[in-house]
């Protein structure tokens, strides 16, 4: 055990869940903020526990080869980034790891039942943020102070600029101050219980400014949240910052909006929002998908890779035109509307009744007419909805409530693909849903959503086979009976084929029905089930005729 304040030369040796360095002392471990594995450090204990403690970086002795020199000046004081001081490659490696090893530790899987694709990251890993929420308060001079708060604690680290925010929230922020300086409008300030750490007196008027960038419109929305009923000089703060922006072509303000919250929370928006400017959304799109995007909806932050995630989860769900898909914990429906363009149907369900409202204008705004969206528990709309072939979830950062994995169990959906921000609850979740349920984990792809933070999405694909209705078939060129018809194409180039020229997936069972059907004579070389009632599926009138092109393109008929 160590004393604090004690001096100890550490060498760190790997990153923990919050970002900070790991070191290990005679089997006693130690967390380090602002160090990178391979560093060698100079620390004062701060904190000691039973089987761990927390020290803090005094010197550098030797600096790992991943490190690198922050670009914002304030990064060690501002919560908001956890790796400015890490290479970025060293960055993708952490978050690929830190999947795999919450589905092997917490899941229960081991190494080999983990498909784990790379890593996507980020082409662009600064200003990438659409979104940014910037407290007011005061300094101890009694100026007004805008920036994040430091970590664990409501201290305003003040700052206009962030580098892994849009450029436009420096503009933004400086004629907030300007604004309220000229026509005195008071920021808010709270006194924190110091045993609590939550306030519990205040005053004030102006407490947050929020803003949205729509990458794809030039799209810029403001909301003022304020303690109190109304903005003083609400038209002169509009016509501040619409001429802070006449100079530029490539973005406009086209929404100003307050916000009213006078609890005393730290919940940061209140109910009530009026719009003052505009309109109260931006506009953005991903793709050819347009969205309306109010302050209070979801959204992900990173446009770039948001479109690579949703294309990942499209995939996943393997559609063909012909499936009902559901989508539950839709939010304003943008995975729902990417799935409506190669799904049969698509029913979205959220429990959030202004986000369903959001999701059916975003649809109407696209018009898209094969998705459908209700308010409510999914469980309990799920009774109401036509049994899904594809489910799809995209939950918060708890993960999925544990009567929607039973309802997902229930309906017994043969492809779920799982959205997740958080690798731990997906590994609980997957866990469940993998147990005796029946479901394979085939694929999980990481996407560095949030370069410079800790926190990576992932997209998870699960499969279901049902053995009362479904036979496993392996076909191995060495076990048939080949003719030479047989021999010319293999099964995986009839399946490309069929996918290029039909855009269909076809499985091998369906191919050695139709090769079967042309006198192409196979030798049985099934796994079956050992139930004696088999129900073998049979290929659909659309894929044998795929199938039979397919035989003639090979001339194998």
């Amino acid at each position: 055990m160590f004393e604090k304040n004690e001096i100890l030369e550490l060498q760190i040796e790997a990153i923990g869940s919050e970002g900070e360095g790991i070191a290990h002392v005679n089997g006693y471990t130690l967390f380090v903020k602002d160090t990178v594995p391979g560093d060698r450090i100079e620390a004062k204990v701060v904190k000691t526990g039973k089987s761990f403690g927390y020290a803090r970086c005094e010197r550098i002795i030797e600096p790992s080869p991943d490190r690198i020199e922050p670009v914002c000046p304030i990064s060690k004081r501002c919560g908001g980034c956890q790796f400015q001081h890490l290479s970025y490659e060293a960055e993708l490696k952490f978050k690929q790891e830190k999947v795999f090893n919450c589905i092997k530790r917490i899941g229960g899987f081991k190494d080999e039942e983990i498909p784990m694709l790379p890593i996507i990251g980020c082409e662009e890993i600064m200003h990438y943020r659409n979104k940014a929420q910037f407290p007011v308060g005061v300094d101890k001079n009694g100026e007004t102070v805008t920036g994040f708060y430091a970590e664990r604690s409501h201290e305003i680290v003040d700052t206009t600029r962030c580098y892994i925010q849009v450029e436009e929230n420096e503009l933004i922020l400086e004629t907030l101050k300007a604004f309220m300086k000229k026509y005195k409008i008071s920021a808010y300030e709270e006194k924190i219980n110091p045993k609590t750490r939550k306030p519990e007196k205040a005053k004030g008027l102006v407490r947050h400014i929020m803003t949205r960038k729509g990458f794809a419109t030039g799209e810029i929305g403001i909301c003022v949240v304020i303690n109190g009923n109304t903005l003083p000089n609400a038209a002169e703060f509009t016509d501040m910052m619409l001429k802070a922006f006449e100079v530029r072509n490539d973005v406009r303000i086209t929404s100003i909006c307050v916000n009213i919250n006078k609890k005393i929370t730290n919940v940061i928006f209140g109910e009530k929002l009026k719009c003052i400017y505009g309109e109260p959304y931006i506009v953005d799109m991903i793709e050819d998908i347009k969205f309306k995007i109010s302050p209070f909806s979801f959204y992900q932050v990173n446009p770039a890779q948001t479109k690579k995630l949703y294309g990942k989860a499209l995939e996943f769900a393997g559609l063909t035109g012909e499936e009902v898909v559901w989508d539950l914990y839709c939010g304003i429906g943008t995975i729902s509307l990417f799935l409506a363009k190669k799904a049969k149907e698509v029913y979205g369900v959220e429990i959030v009744p202004a986000a369903v409202e959001n999701a059916k204008e975003n649809a109407k705004l696209n018009g898209i007419e094969n998705v459908y969206f209700t308010v409510g528990k999914a469980e309990d709309e799920a009774k109401k909805l036509p049994k899904p072939d594809v489910i799809v979830v995209d939950p918060p950062r708890k993960g999925c409530d544990e009567k929607l994995l039973e309802t997902i169990m229930n309906y017994k959906p043969s492809r779920v693909v799982y959205v997740s921000c958080d690798p731990a609850t997906l590994a609980r979740d997957l866990k469940v849903l993998c147990g005796d349920v029946g479901y394979k984990l085939e694929e999980v792809q990481a996407v560095d959503q949030f370069s410079r933070g800790v926190h990576v999405e992932t997209v998870a694909l699960l499969s279901k086979l049902d053995v009362d209705k479904h036979i496993d078939v392996e076909i191995k060129l060495d076990e048939l009976d080949l003719t030479s018809a047989e021999s010319k194409a293999s099964y995986a180039q009839i399946k490309k084929y069929i996918l290029e020229k039909f855009d269909l997936k076809v499985s091998t069972l369906y191919i050695a029905q139709i090769k079967k059907k042309c006198g192409i004579v196979l030798r049985e070389n099934y796994n079956k089930s050992k139930k004696e009632k088999q129900v073998i599926p049979q290929c659909t009138l659309e894929k044998e005729e795929a199938i039979m092109d397919a035989l003639r393109h090979f001339k194998m008929i």
